[in-house]
């Protein structure tokens, strides 16, 4: 398999069409899937250093993975990833190594899932003297440090970034998350999730915050890869207001994408640097030598992103990665609230008196003081409980046990203590100041 390619060729010449796309996504209750998505921060063994990708570094870790029956993915003939059915392992650019994991049905089935991954990974990563690490931003690193991985759409991104936020190529090289991907059933459905969700995500970035150092110090933030995202590019990030206006649909979604600057079009293989053009000029004709393709939107939404993202399913984005037990929290805590109706509609009354304001506040907020920030006159610690117990009720209304995998997140709320504040606790304790005891200490 190749990377990059152009999908689908049918022209495309209106928002419709891609508002079709995302309409096609929607499923029946039974057909509802879970996905979940995870990125890692390698490091060397020895001198915690990053690893590259030729030696005996992350293209040895798909060499060695790929070994056990998956199929490489190439970009100009380098291994970038890896396929096997509805799994597939990629690298994002500073070589964080990312499963994206098949549509599963149940919680336990991720479980299963995530124990295989790490196994594959441990494998394979220790005859190499190489380990990773669950947490939202590299501890010791400096940018200058990191690794570029070669993969054709991160040079242009690489190029692109700088002049758009003080923190792109932060949030390329040095940042990790997890993310969990989840169904809808309609329209309607569709954008009540999506406001919920945009609307707790914040919450979800406090509960996981686990990326408190900056090259071996205290960065005076709790998740400072939700810091980063705040100063990347105003263009595609954060929260559109789109998503809260009176009938918001799938082509008023579709219209967001399309104002959306451009990266790259895809063309038999290889990247036509267009970074900061317009899809609608696109759309067009306006660009020498291209006219838009299905294919070309499609690949233009995954250059959006919002803090949750709409393509035929929505993405949950706004957490930094952590602890085995915390990358199964996350898919348990949005299945809690958001697959089971009378979850998601306590969960919707719970965010319906916050305006776009107080939730754009809260998420400007919630990077440096995680659950003590504030909402509505309320602490998102207090927020937290209920949020909580709206999802365990969820889970036990899927009737599976689920809810167990609620416990790391019951443990930080009942504390007040994120995984960023235990590992800055150790810094001043046990670490003696070395920031770097955090890649082993949080070593998935």
């Amino acid at each position: 398999m190749s990377n990059p390619g152009q999908a689908d060729p049918t022209p495309f010449t209106s928002a419709r069409q891609l508002a079709e796309w995302f309409a096609s996504g929607a499923k029946p209750r039974e057909a509802w899937r879970i996905g979940t998505e995870h990125e890692k921060i390698g490091f060397r063994r020895d001198d915690l250093s990053p690893p590259d990708y030729a030696t005996r570094g992350i293209g040895a870790m798909l060499e060695g993975i790929g070994k056990l029956g998956w199929e490489p993915i190439t970009d100009n003939n380098n291994v970038i990833g890896l396929s096997r059915g509805t799994e597939s392992v990629s690298l994002e650019p500073g070589g964080q190594f990312e499963l994206s994991g098949a549509p599963l049905e149940t919680l336990h089935e991720t479980r299963l899932e995530l124990a295989a991954h790490l196994r594959d990974v441990h494998a394979v990563a220790q005859p190499l003297g190489l380990g990773f690490a669950g947490m939202g931003f590299h501890p010791v690193a400096m940018r200058e440090a990191m690794p570029w991985m070669p993969k054709s759409r991160y040079a242009i991104m690489r190029r692109y970034m700088p002049t758009k936020g003080s923190f792109g190529l932060d949030m390329m090289l040095r940042t990790a998350t997890v993310q969990v991907n989840l169904d809808f059933g309609s329209e309607a459905d569709m954008a009540e999730k999506l406001r919920v969700s945009l609307a707790l995500q914040p919450l979800a970035t406090a509960l996981f915050a686990a990326s408190p150092f900056l090259e071996g110090k205290p960065s005076g933030f709790l998740s400072l890869r939700g810091r980063v995202w705040t100063d990347t590019d105003p263009d595609r990030t954060g929260i559109p207001d789109c998503v809260f206006e009176e009938g918001f649909g799938f082509e008023r979604f579709a219209e967001y994408v399309l104002d959306v600057p451009m990266y790259f079009v895809a063309r038999e293989g290889k990247l036509w640097d267009v970074a900061g053009a317009s899809f609608r000029d696109l759309m067009a004709g306006k660009i020498p030598g291209l006219r838009a393709t299905m294919g070309d939107a499609c690949d233009h939404v995954t250059t959006v992103f919002t803090d949750v993202r709409l393509k035929k399913f929505l993405e949950m984005r706004g957490s930094d990665s952590g602890s085995a037990p915390m990358l199964l929290a996350k898919p348990a805590f949005w299945v809690g609230l958001l697959y089971d109706d009378a979850a998601q509609k306590a969960a919707a009354s719970l965010v319906r008196p916050w305006s776009v304001e107080q939730i754009r506040e809260l998420r400007a907020a919630v990077p440096a003081k995680a659950l003590h920030a504030e909402i509505a006159g309320r602490s998102l610690q207090d927020v937290a409980r209920d949020a909580l117990a709206i999802s365990e009720s969820g889970l036990k209304s899927r009737g599976l046990g689920e809810e167990a995998y609620l416990a790391p997140l019951h443990e930080i709320v009942a504390s007040g203590q994120t995984q960023a504040e235990r590992m800055l606790a150790l810094f001043d304790g046990a670490w003696r100041g070395d920031a770097g005891q955090a890649l082993r200490f949080m070593e998935v």
